[in-house]
């Protein structure tokens, strides 16, 4: 038996690979593989690719050892090459074959549908985003080596490999297009890697999926890198004319981009959320669970009018005492109630007071890049942000309330409209003054 195997393991590698193997029993075949149903497999589906390359050289080149004076092509010997399996790549030897007309070497069919990196580059990508290290990737893998030559699995060649795809995966979001798709709702927010800060944008379709538009690299939230962005949404296609609701965590820099690129086609909703942690940073233990409760019922209110109302007071009882926390409260108070101004079911309101659907996306890249403990450069960090974001994309339910995505295009629409008329009211009153 020992005689098969060491037949078997270098016939792999060897031209004459099909008619050896077809010589074993299945018994032989059982002492090669050592009882493991994938080696099995592997053998099996080599010996079917050496088949199929065969025949496809025999095609061009007709039957072997016969003379053909009408060929086209010539068998020209054999080449040493890899073909993907198993998440790493195995040695082969390659029928070639040359044109008689131009003396090119000519393709194999077979071994070129094999033989791309899309496998290997999915594996690459999938193991490293859910934590798996460079250094570590050969565990978990089959191992074929008792039975053929394997290679791929170095640190440095899984890391290549990984580049490549998440680079992909970069380019995915980077160019995607927006002409046919409606967006009613932005969601703003900023993530950290190290020195580097990703500024993503996340739309929500009128079915109410979570779509990742576009991601600049910077080391803060500022202005110009704000503009950019929402510029590129632009250039892809975004459409803003009928008014965008943009829900941010109250940034100066990016509320400012957004008027200075959408202009009165845009409404701001800040976060309640960011705006409570931040009111109650301001205040001691004691007074954080009273405050709370005064700004959740504030906010809960029917209307903005009454929301607005409640705020302000609440800023005025906290004048005396604590004065910075009702500064805070006071800042972009009006910001913090423009869902109440949107007469939308109170299901998709609650989805849109804040930027928790952004921020459970954030989550999972939490999860993603964990064992990333340098960031050389903001490429690296645009391919991981990417590729996370994307992963947490395809993961991500519909926002709550989606069924009220229509009647929150209306409300969106109206409400912009009814801004522009009271603008250009204003402005006509003052040229008549």
């Amino acid at each position: 038996m020992q005689v098969y195997h060491r037949q078997a393991s270098q016939s792999i590698s060897d031209h004459n690979f099909s008619s050896q193997i077809r010589e074993l029993t299945l018994l032989d075949l059982q002492e090669v593989v050592k009882g493991r149903f994938s080696s099995f497999c592997t053998v099996v589906g080599l010996q079917a690719l050496m088949t199929l390359m065969d025949q496809d050289v025999a095609t061009v080149a007709g039957p072997k050892g016969k003379h053909d004076a009408n060929r086209t092509a010539y068998r020209h010997g054999f080449q040493d090459t890899t073909v993907p399996m198993g998440n790493q790549r195995i040695a082969i030897k390659r029928p070639r074959v040359r044109s008689t007309l131009t003396n090119e070497e000519l393709p194999i069919p077979s071994y070129e549908t094999f033989a791309n990196d899309d496998e290997l580059l999915e594996a690459a990508l999938n193991r490293m985003l859910y934590g798996m290290s460079t250094r570590d990737y050969r565990h978990g893998i089959e191992d074929y080596t008792d039975l053929v030559e394997t290679s791929g699995t170095s640190k440095s060649a899984v890391s290549k490999r990984f580049i490549k795809a998440s680079a992909q995966e970069a380019e995915k979001v980077l160019s995607r297009r927006f002409d046919e798709e409606t967006f009613s709702v932005l969601m703003i927010d900023g993530i950290g890697f190290g020195d580097y800060t990703a500024i993503v944008a996340m739309g929500l379709t009128r079915e109410g999926h979570k779509i990742i538009m576009g991601v600049r690299i910077g080391s803060t939230e500022n202005a110009q890198v704000c503009r950019d962005l929402l510029t590129d949404l632009i250039d892809r296609g975004l459409r803003y004319e009928d008014g965008l609701l943009a829900v941010i965590d109250g940034s100066k820099a990016l509320r400012k981009a957004l008027k200075d690129v959408f202009g009165r086609n845009v409404l701001i909703q800040r976060c309640q959320v960011h705006k409570m942690r931040n009111v109650l940073d301001y205040l001691p233990k004691h007074k954080r669970d009273w405050v709370k409760r005064k700004l959740r019922k504030a906010w809960t209110s029917e209307n903005a009018a009454e929301a607005t109302r409640q705020l302000r007071s609440l800023a005025t009882s906290l004048q005396t005492q604590y004065p910075d926390a009702a500064a805070s409260l006071r800042e972009g108070l009006e910001e913090t109630v423009t869902i109440l101004r949107l007469n939308v079911p109170g299901l998709l309101r609650k989805s849109l007071r804040s930027t928790n659907a952004i921020e459970s996306a954030f989550s999972m890249i939490g999860k993603n890049i964990r064992n990333v403990k340098n960031w050389k450069n903001g490429t690296m960090v645009q391919r991981w942000a990417c590729t996370a974001l994307l992963d947490a994309e395809s993961r991500a339910n519909r926002i709550a309330g989606y069924r009220s995505m229509g009647i929150l295009i209306a409300e969106v629409k109206r409400l912009t409209a009814e801004g522009k008329e009271d603008v250009d009211d204003i402005e006509n009153e003052s040229k008549t003054a």
